[in-house]
């Protein structure tokens, strides 16, 4: 399996496939070329076409929201998997998804 990153709209960014350590590189280097490359001020990624993630693919969320706040180009997180949300929750980082910048 693989993953796509695409921006369906300005600031709108839709991850599709699987979120994992098999993915974890590409989705992060893809992602991080798209927000750069936008023209947007702020994002929302939506998730909803996440078929599975694991830590890995948290690690690439967090990160992204990271660059975000290193641009104050603020991103917001949709639709997130509840794998994900659990491997938040557990490693006391689910506020970081939450927060908007």
């Amino acid at each position: 399996m693989s993953v796509s990153i695409s921006e369906a709209a300005p600031g709108r960014v839709v991850v599709t496939g699987e979120l994992t350590f098999a993915t974890a590189r590409e989705a992060r280097e893809a992602g991080t070329r798209l927000l750069e490359g936008s023209g947007a001020r702020q994002f929302v990624i939506d998730c909803a076409g996440v078929e599975r993630a694991d830590s890995a693919g948290l690690a690439v969320l967090l990160d992204w929201k990271s660059w975000a706040r290193r641009k104050s180009r603020p991103v917001t997180f949709e639709n997130l998997p509840p794998s994900l949300v659990a491997i938040a929750k557990i490693s006391e980082v689910d506020g970081l998804l939450a927060a908007t910048a």
